[in-house]
């Protein structure tokens, strides 16, 4: 363990009453989460070392500080929350500039969370990506498309052309590609990811 790491998988000292920080943070991934994968939800929250009820309100929590209306914009929520970036770097989308800033994720070591924001720094984007440094998985066939396997870019970038898909959520996104199974046979799928980490597929074909 590394100094400055909490055994319940947060960055530092574990959140404690009254704040909210990374571990905070974590739970409200996962609560997004649970509506697809309850088993790994649970998994994950036990590895945390937090109960269900402490799940629920660290998202009460934040859908407070969201909805406030004296919220700070979302770029300074996740300071405030993470602390500084891990790293800090220009990006240029199209014809426009941004900014992109990422943290670590104790829960999913290979991870990032990425915030895309504008000059004017409002947020355009806050999903989670694959940390620099990791091997990015492996993606060729239906079956590899297990729940949290892979990132929406990496989907996308596997099995191109990909067609987005609109999220049912603000944090949900989907992707509409052809995939071939492990006996070569091609298949429509579906894939849905939250936070920008894949959840479930819906196979056809």
């Amino acid at each position: 363990m590394s100094p400055g790491t909490h055994p319940n998988g947060s960055a530092g000292p574990a959140d404690s009453a009254g704040s909210f920080g990374p571990l905070g943070f974590q739970l409200v991934l996962l609560r997004r989460m649970a509506d697809h994968n309850p088993d790994l939800v649970e998994g994950a929250r036990h590895r945390l070392g937090v109960s269900l009820t402490e799940m629920r309100e660290a998202n009460k929590r934040w859908q407070a500080m969201v909805r406030s209306p004296r919220s700070r914009s979302a770029a300074a929520r996740y300071r405030s929350v993470l602390g500084s970036p891990e790293s800090v770097a220009a990006r240029r989308i199209g014809d426009l500039d941004c900014e992109a800033r990422r943290w670590p994720v104790p829960l999913w070591p290979d991870l990032r969370f990425e915030v895309l924001s504008g000059p004017d720094g409002r947020v355009w984007n806050e999903w989670l990506v694959r940390a620099p440094e990791a091997p990015a998985p492996r993606l060729r066939t239906v079956e590899d498309l297990t729940p949290w396997s892979c990132t929406v870019d990496e989907a996308a970038r596997a099995f191109a052309p990909a067609r987005p898909l609109e999220g049912t959520a603000p944090t949900r996104w989907g992707l509409a590609f052809t995939a071939p199974d492990a006996d070569g046979t091609p298949h429509e799928v579906v894939a849905e990811f939250t936070w920008g980490l894949l959840q479930r597929t819906r196979v056809s074909g």
